[in-house]
């Protein structure tokens, strides 16, 4: 059978666990286990990104992290077995899962664009038309994801069993704008970094998240299958995945806070709440 442009069906055969497929029956304890780390991880981030009150784009980064933290526990659900292949349920939790994730990728491109300080971060300037696009787009990838399990309407893809799923819009909006986004984001901060701040060290910090991105999709896509063999289907790859991801959105703080500042000179300002 030819493959047709978003079709999830190479993706669902290649990837065991990948969240829009609901795939077998894999335990995936090490994943399980990994996300919880990795939550835990992410909440020490947003509270030292509180504790820099100066620092641009200081309450945008931190729904960032609020987020990706918000990810961990539904990709433990959707990629896990503690729920029913095919259940109601289950499909419900991965069309939220995708709407979080189409989300979370618009805040990482909105806090470069904060970065560029057009309007005064953490205003409500800033933080509402960043907060109603991220709305969006997890509302719009939600509807579509149970449109296309539910056949609500034939708008956007027919009903299939989850190993022939077929639905462009859910195909670009889970797996092209992830990837798209990105690479704006690392554009973005590079002309932040090298034309605006004139600065080359915090330049590295975006290098490497970047590549620990990457090698986390190809932990995802190249060696799910080869993991799932080797511990004869009791994990994939899924937790070298979010190994990588977290350690990505580590070097992400890194990377804004050696572009920040931690605090206002003038002592009254550093008393102020926000």
């Amino acid at each position: 059978m030819s493959t047709r442009f978003g079709d999830f069906k190479p993706l669902c055969s290649e990837t065991p666990s990948y969240p829009w497929c609901q795939n077998g029956s894999l335990g995936n304890i090490a994943n399980v286990i990994v996300c919880g780390l990795s939550v835990f991880a992410v909440g020490a981030l947003m509270f030292l990104v509180s504790r820099r009150k100066a620092a641009v784009g200081r309450v945008e980064f931190r729904i960032f992290l609020g987020l990706y933290a918000l990810s961990l526990p539904f990709q433990l659900l959707t990629t896990g077995s503690l729920l029913e292949q095919g259940s109601t349920a289950l499909t419900v939790l991965t069309a939220i899962h995708a709407g979080i994730v189409a989300a979370l990728f618009w805040m990482l491109v909105g806090n470069a664009l904060i970065s560029f300080q057009l309007v005064d971060d953490g205003t409500m300037a800033s933080v509402v038309p960043f907060s109603i696009l991220a709305l969006a787009f997890f509302a719009a990838t939600t509807y579509i994801s149970l449109d296309v399990a539910f056949s609500f309407t034939a708008a956007f893809g027919p009903s299939n069993p989850p190993d022939a799923l077929a639905s462009i819009p859910l195909f670009v909006l889970t797996s092209i704008w992830p990837g798209a986004a990105t690479i704006i984001y690392f554009v973005l901060m590079t002309y932040v970094v090298l034309r605006i701040l004139n600065e080359i060290r915090p330049l590295w910090y975006y290098v490497l998240a970047f590549v620990l991105f990457v090698l986390a999709q190809l932990a995802w896509f190249l060696l799910g299958k080869v993991v799932c063999r080797g511990s004869s289907s009791r994990i994939d790859g899924s937790f070298i995945a979010t190994i990588l991801e977290t350690a990505s959105v580590g070097i992400l703080y890194l990377a804004w806070r050696s572009i920040t500042e931690e605090s206002w000179d003038d002592p009254y300002m550093n008393d102020y709440p926000y």
